[in-house]
C-alpha cells in the first residue's frame, strides 16, 4: 500500500476500533466480566496501534519524540499486547479448561508471562539501535535490518506474534459452542488468525534478505501490512459480529411489537408505559437490550389491563374461520400450526377487547361519566399462552403481533361484529 492509502485504511480500521470499543466499554458497565474486559481493552490498544501506524501518526510521533522511527516500538508492543489477550481470551472461552481451574491458571500464567517477557526485551533491543536517521514509516522492517539490536527486535516481535496467531487459530478450531452465530464468529476469529500470520511469512524472507543487503523484497514486506489490516478487519467482525447480529435482532423486534404496543398500551392506558420514551422505543439505538425487555413487560401489562373485556366469541370465529378456510381446499389455504392459531386467536381477543373497551369509554363520555368504564359482568376469559415461561414471551408476542393483521383474524373479528349485531337486533334490551 502506499502512504496515502495506508492512512486511509489504517485511521478508518483506528476509528472501527475506537467505536467498538465504546460500545464494549457501555456493555462491561452493565455486566462486568473478564472476556469482555479482554475485549475491550484489545479494541483500544488496537485502535491506538493504528492510529500510530498511520504514517502520518508515525511521522506525528517522531516529529514528538526527536526520533523518527520510535513509533515503530509502542505500535509493535501494541500489536503483541492485542494478539495475547486475543490468544488469553479464547483459552478463558475453553470449556474443557474451564472444568480444571488449576489447569487453565497454570497455562493463561504462563503464556502471560512469555507475553511480558518479549516486550522487555524488545524494549531494550530498540533502545539498543541505531536509529538515526529519516525512514519510511512502511519500510521500517528492512531498512535497519542490518542492525543487530533490530534483528533481535524483529526477531522476537515475529516469533511472538506467530505463537500467540497460531495458537488462537488451533483454540479456535477445538472450540466447539452450541450457539450457532457464536460458531460463525469463531471460524471469523480463526480466519483472521491467519491473515495475520501472513504478515509473518511476508516479514520474515523480506527482512533476511535485506540483512544481506539485498533489498529485492522489500515490497512484499510492504505487503505484509495489508494481510494484518485484513486480519484486523475480520478480528473486529469476529469479536463483535454476533453482538452486532443480536442488536440488529433486538431492534427488528421491538419494531415489530409496535402494533402490538400500540393496542394494548397506548390505545389501553398511556400510564403502562415506563416513559414518554416508550412510544418511540422502535427509533432508538441505545440501550436496546433494555428497551425490547422493557417492551416485552408493557405489552404483558396491557395485555391484562384488557383482560376484563376479553370476550369468548373472538377465539371460537378464529376457529371456525381456519375450519372454513381449511375445508374449502383453495390454493393459498394453509393450515394453520399450533403456535401460529393460539396468535391468531390472542391477536383477534385482543383486537375485539380494545374495540369493545373503546366503544365503553366513548359511551361513558356521551353519558357525561367520569373515571374507567366498568368492564362486562361474567368470569374472565383466559388468553392462549398465559402460561409461556418468561424465556418465550419474546417469541409468543412476535407471533401475537404478525398475526394481528391476518387474514383469519379479520374475518373472525367480522363473523363477531355480525354475530354482535345479530344479538342487539333480537334483543334490543
Amino acid at each position: 500500500m502506499s502512504e496515502s492509502a495506508s492512512n486511509v485504511v489504517y485511521l478508518i480500521i483506528a476509528l472501527i476500533d475506537f467505536v467498538i470499543a465504546g460500545w464494549k466499554c457501555l456493555a462491561l458497565l452493565r455486566d462486568p466480566t473478564p472476556t469482555l474486559s479482554l475485549i475491550t481493552v484489545n479494541f483500544v490498544a488496537s485502535g491506538l496501534v493504528f492510529a500510530m501506524a498511520a504514517p502520518a501518526g508515525y511521522r506525528m510521533l517522531g516529529d514528538l519524540t526527536g526520533s523518527p522511527s520510535f513509533a515503530t516500538l509502542p505500535v509493535y508492543i501494541g500489536i503483541l499486547s492485542c494478539f495475547s489477550l486475543l490468544h488469553l481470551l479464547t483459552m478463558l472461552w475453553d470449556p474443557r479448561l474451564r472444568q480444571s481451574p488449576v489447569v487453565l491458571r497454570r497455562r493463561v500464567t504462563a503464556w502471560s508471562a512469555a507475553y511480558v517477557a518479549a516486550p522487555a526485551v524488545m524494549v531494550v533491543a530498540f533502545c539498543s539501535a541505531d536509529l538515526s536517521g529519516p525512514t519510511d514509516p512502511l519500510k521500517f522492517n528492512t531498512d535497519f535490518a542490518d542492525e543487530p539490536p533490530i534483528q533481535v527486535f524483529l526477531g522476537i516481535f515475529l516469533a511472538t506474534l506467530a505463537c500467540a496467531t497460531l495458537s488462537t487459530y488451533r483454540q479456535c478450531r477445538k472450540l466447539k459452542p452450541a450457539d450457532v452465530r457464536f460458531q460463525h464468529a469463531l471460524r471469523s476469529f480463526g480466519t483472521a488468525m491467519l491473515f495475520v500470520f501472513g504478515y509473518v511469512v511476508c516479514s520474515v524472507p523480506a527482512i533476511a534478505l535485506a540483512a544481506l543487503g539485498n533489498h529485492a523484497l522489500d515490497t512484499v514486506g510492504v505487503l505484509g501490512s495489508t494481510f494484518g489490516s485484513i486480519g484486523a478487519l475480520i478480528t473486529s467482525y469476529g469479536l463483535s459480529g454476533a453482538a452486532v447480529g443480536a442488536w440488529l435482532g433486538e431492534r427488528r423486534d421491538i419494531k415489530a411489537l409496535q402494533p402490538l404496543w400500540d393496542l394494548v398500551v397506548e390505545g389501553v392506558d398511556e400510564d403502562l408505559a415506563f416513559s414518554v420514551d416508550s412510544a418511540r422505543s422502535h427509533r432508538l439505538a441505545w440501550n436496546v437490550g433494555f428497551n425490547l425487555h422493557r417492551r416485552v413487560i408493557e405489552i404483558l401489562d396491557g395485555m391484562r389491563a384488557l383482560r376484563p373485556w376479553v370476550s369468548p366469541l373472538p377465539a371460537a370465529a378464529v376457529h371456525a374461520a381456519q375450519e372454513q378456510e381449511t375445508a374449502r381446499g383453495t390454493a393459498d389455504a394453509r393450515r394453520l400450526s399450533e403456535q401460529e392459531l393460539q396468535a391468531a386467536v390472542t391477536a383477534a381477543a385482543l383486537r375485539d377487547a380494545a374495540q369493545r373497551l373503546q366503544a365503553a369509554r366513548r359511551e361513558a363520555a356521551l353519558r357525561g361519566h367520569s373515571g374507567r368504564p366498568q368492564p362486562p359482568a361474567g368470569p374472565q376469559v383466559a388468553l392462549p399462552g398465559e402460561d409461556t415461561p418468561a424465556s418465550g414471551e419474546r417469541q409468543r408476542l412476535l407471533r401475537v403481533a404478525q398475526a394481528l393483521t391476518a387474514p383469519v383474524v379479520a374475518t373472525a373479528l367480522q363473523a363477531v361484529r355480525v354475530q354482535r349485531s345479530a344479538t342487539e337486533a333480537a334483543d334490543p334490551q
